[in-house]
């Protein structure tokens, strides 16, 4: 008897937790719709309706500070922001969500080191990094305005904040060109892996080749690699082995070549990170 009050509870609760997140669904869903009808208040009603029936769903989070920001709530934003990234700090958009925050709070070192950590999850995401430039950027301009006033007013003191944040940009210089560098030394791995399973699959073709050639009954004696030993195998046996290594080889080739277009991409977008800070550091 105690056995099935136990069943029946968990059942039940299993259906109020599925009905919870049905409905905290249908919530986001509808907050969705009112956001892209620019109706933010709305939308941000129906989030806090999907979070009360869903507290755990980090998108649920994302989504309001969106909401939140759209009418300049940049508290709350930042808050939910957090909250996003507490709940998934593999979430790249809740970095992002609580950069453009703190950059409207003007909170700029708060914001780099939310970035940074952002492109820890992500390093090529495009969004992390031109809001990077914008902190820097705006870092400089701060420190020009410092420069300038500290001149007018025969201060001395002033200099040593521009210098500091000369230096951060130049400290940030170097990691971006270490990650270039490093990113372009993985690319030149994943190239000659690419080579070596391509030369790989053309023995194996040519080997099958020479094989299919034989006669079905030939007493030709066999042998099969296996590291640095030879097996004597029957016809079928070398056949079937290396049906299977040409499979293996050809999935591994496009794994590789999937895993080289995602480099190229990095690399581009490093390449193009450094220019843009290679200029706004020369325009200080």
């Amino acid at each position: 008897g105690k056995g099935l009050k136990v069943v029946g509870v968990a059942t039940m609760t299993d259906t109020m937790d599925n009905t919870d997140k049905s409905l905290a669904e249908q919530k986001k869903e509808l907050g969705n719709k009112a956001f892209a009808s620019k109706n933010y208040e709305e939308a941000i009603a129906l989030y806090t309706e999907a979070i009360k029936c869903e507290p755990n769903n980090h998108v649920y989070f994302s989504n309001r500070a969106a909401s939140y920001g759209s009418i300049s709530k940049w508290d709350s934003s930042a808050s939910d922001a957090k909250k996003c990234i507490e709940l998934d700090p593999t979430f790249v958009k809740g970095y992002y969500r609580l950069a453009t925050a703190q950059i409207e709070l003007n909170d700029l070192d708060g914001a780099h080191s939310t970035i940074k950590q952002g492109l820890n999850v992500d390093p090529s995401n495009n969004q992390l990094s031109k809001q990077l430039r914008i902190v820097n950027g705006k870092k400089k301009e701060i420190a020009k305005a410092i420069a300038k006033k500290a001149k007018s007013a025969g201060n001395n003191a002033a200099p040593r904040s521009v210098g500091n944040v000369d230096s951060s940009v130049s400290q940030e210089l170097m990691d971006l060109q270490e990650q270039y560098i490093s990113t372009n030394r993985e690319y030149n791995t994943v190239t000659a892996h690419i080579t070596k399973a391509q030369r790989e699959q053309r023995t194996n073709e040519l080997t099958k080749s020479e094989l299919e050639k034989l006669p079905q009954e030939s007493s030709s004696k066999m042998y099969r690699s296996i590291g640095k030993m030879f097996l004597l195998s029957g016809r079928e046996a070398i056949m079937d082995h290396l049906g299977t290594a040409m499979k293996d080889e050809a999935k591994k080739e496009v794994d590789l070549k999937q895993k080289l277009d995602y480099l190229e991409r990095r690399i581009k977008s490093q390449r193009q990170n450094i220019q843009e800070l290679s200029a706004v550091s020369s325009r200080a």
